[in-house]
């Protein structure tokens, strides 16, 4: 479908791509990976026409149609969301009026027997159908359904593009890119201000009714759920796969590793071969086979290991000042903005030492309640912050806020204080903007790399309370681990604001969910909790919750069963008299319930164990307490950090028994 052909591209003489080539294909659905500044979205903005090549052609039929979302864009902010969102269907206005100057210049025209004549009329048969076609489909219900899919209430509809955040404004321009129907579709960053149920609604769409895609992500999950070919860019080179990211990263390493093998053996060869010719070159007897072993030797294709590109970014965070055992306590806490309120009633504890998730709906408050926090919008009920609490603060727009006329040593030096300003080239250094990278100008500098500019602040200063909100946008995967070991290595407390499934994995021990105007805890990790929420689909997602920010919370099913609603159990003796009965289930449906009441039964058993041990443990903690055996220093931390321990598993092995009670 599109072709790329020896594509190079230089930036102040330093080479980008050098001599690339491949075709994106019909049903392609390709990860563009690699480092951050390694140039995938100069090429998507390559393939959209928005940037020409230092040299090569990108070669792209004449009916193919191509749609670009870039990081940033502005939209009009006079209008309504839904008016908005029409200009996908612009086009159709546009054949319309192409086809009503046809009319009109058929109209004036007598010469009917004229090949310009029948030329007009078949361009106006074209032109007809195919304004047939696009007028068939019904334009408000999927204009609707995709809004809705991508987290907009039917409410938002009326409401002013001006009215909604940049977070917000990026799903309007999706929306419209995804109801145009491209044949190629460009995505650079998509899932960076999209939550979790949105991510999920746009990888089954990408999936199944999306054409050719061409995306740049670090979302390991959501590209490994959509793509089937990954292409890497570095060093200026490209490696095609025709597999996912997961299966990529296997693959790359394997072929490095017989490239490895391959070449130490081509050099022993070598080394063999010029060791002999040496020996023998001045005698006699051996000259034909010392002149045999140079030919040899000429004739060999030398084997070259792709380079594998070694930068890394060292990221450590300072030990973290001791605060007291509570850094924040949240009660009755609530935030209106006008007749809108944004969370109320929540009432939470976050401990010492604690890394926990905050997740919900774009707009549910995950980002007010931060804000809360810093101190920096007032609000309801009671907020405490702990005693000696060092709060170390990185916004969502924290990229954005830099001075971008100035250089990136220049970001750092304005910000740090006393003897840290003797080793800013070193932290420079440290976070791969080492050398002639210190003084680029913030301006030219991609997503990723004004991201990690922006994480420096974090260091310049030891803090105890880590609050990062959506701090892995615009990271390369290689940048987000390194990140995620330093959070897991972090001694302190930490608040993560993330949409991210892969990064929460096994970082947070518990989640605070924000929906339906409540802060909800969730104890476990992020796959646990979506486990709980049965969020493993947007349709399940949209029968069970189908407007949180409308409709209030449904309680939770052992409240319902304990206390049920005089009109609940009314209607369902109503129900019942009505002589309503619930379906039969096939064999294979039996069979399948089952199993999963087998899984769930072997969960309860494995919490039990898990709970008995810990217990166990504990007893034996105590018991040694009581002995007067405090040898160890670290015995009352250990007591402490078992407890913790006990809290998660009871809260698992609650979670475990409220399913297996749904077969009983």
């Amino acid at each position: 479908m599109i072709s790329i052909q020896n594509l190079s591209v230089e930036f102040s003489a330093k080479s980008l791509f050098d001599n690339i080539n491949y075709v994106i294909n019909k049903r392609d659905r390709i990860a563009l990976v690699g480092k951050n500044g390694a140039g995938k979205s100069t090429m998507l903005k390559i393939i959209a026409g928005l940037q020409r090549p230092t040299s090569g052609t990108v070669a792209v039929p004449a009916d193919t149609t191509i749609g670009y979302l870039p990081q940033q864009m502005k939209l009009e902010d006079t209008v309504t969301v839904a008016e908005e969102v029409r200009k996908a269907f612009s086009h159709i206005d546009d054949m319309q009026k192409r086809l009503d100057a046809m009319t009109a210049r058929l109209a004036e025209r007598d010469d009917y027997d004229s090949p310009e004549y029948t030329r007009l009329i078949d361009e106006m048969t074209l032109l007809s159908e195919r304004l047939s076609m696009e007028q068939s489909e019904n334009c408000e219900a999927e204009m609707e359904k995709t809004l809705l899919g991508l987290g907009f209430l039917r409410s938002d509809f009326s409401r002013l593009t001006a009215e909604f955040s940049g977070g917000w404004r990026m799903r309007l321009e999706l929306a419209k890119l995804l109801l145009r129907k491209p044949d190629v579709l460009l995505l650079d960053e998509p899932t960076n201000h999209l939550d979790i149920e949105s991510i999920q609604w746009l990888e089954q769409f990408l999936a199944t009714k999306a054409n050719a895609v061409v995306l740049v992500s670090h979302d390991r999950a959501f590209i490994d759920n959509v793509t089937n070919r990954t292409i890497e860019i570095s060093c200026g080179k490209i490696y095609d796969y025709s597999v996912n990211y997961s299966k990529f990263v296997e693959l790359r390493r394997e072929r490095v590793e017989q490239q490895m093998r391959a070449y130490q053996n081509q050099q022993k060869e070598i080394a063999d071969t010029e060791a002999f010719i040496e020996r023998f070159r001045y005698k006699a007897t051996k000259a034909v086979q010392v002149q045999s072993r140079m030919k040899q030797l000429a004739k060999i294709e030398r084997i070259e290991v792709d380079e594998v590109d070694t930068s890394r970014l060292n990221l450590k965070f300072p030990p973290a000042p001791r605060s007291g055992d509570y850094p924040v306590i949240a009660d009755e806490l609530g935030k209106a903005y006008g007749d809108h309120q944004v969370f109320d009633h929540a009432t939470f504890t976050i401990k010492r030492g604690e890394k926990v998730a905050f997740v919900g709906k774009n707009g549910e408050g995950k980002s007010t309640l931060v804000k809360c926090i810093m101190g920096e919008i007032p609000h309801t009920g009671t907020l405490k912050i702990g005693h000696n609490v060092k709060i170390g603060y990185f916004a969502q727009n924290q990229a954005q806020l830099m001075d971008e006329s100035l250089t990136v040593f220049d970001t750092i030096d304005r910000v740090a204080v006393g003897d840290i300003r003797t080793k800013i080239r070193d932290i420079l250094g440290a976070f791969m903007f080492g050398g002639e990278a210190s003084d680029k100008k913030v301006k030219v500098l991609s997503g990723g790399e004004k991201t990690r500019l922006a994480m420096i602040r974090l260091l310049l200063e030891p803090v105890n309370l880590l609050i990062l909100d959506e701090p892995t946008n615009h990271l390369d995967m290689k940048t987000k681990d390194i990140l995620k070991q330093a959070i897991k290595d972090f001694n302190g407390t930490v608040i993560v604001v993330s949409h991210d499934r892969e990064f929460l994995d096994g970082l947070v021990e518990k989640v605070y969910e924000f929906g339906g105007g409540k802060v909800r805890e969730c104890l476990g990790g992020i796959y646990e909790f979506l486990e709980k929420k049965k969020l493993a689909s947007l349709n399940e997602l949209e029968r069970k919750q189908p407007d949180l920010r409308q409709s209030a919370p449904a309680a939770p099913k052992a409240a319902q069963k304990s206390a049920p609603e005089p009109e609940a159990k009314a209607n369902k003796e109503t129900a019942a008299s009505a002589g309503e009965q619930k379906p039969r289930m096939s064999y294979a449906e039996q069979r399948e319930r089952e199993k999963m009441a087998r899984r769930a039964r072997k969960k309860v058993e494995e919490a039990e164990a898990e709970i008995a041990r810990i217990e166990a443990e504990i007893a034996e903690i105590e018991a040694k307490i009581a002995s007067g055996d405090t040898s160890d220093p670290e015995i009352f931390n250990l007591h402490q950090k078992r407890n913790r321990d006990l809290e998660t598993a009871m809260s698992l092995w609650e979670l475990a028994g409220q399913e297996l009670e749904r077969f009983n």
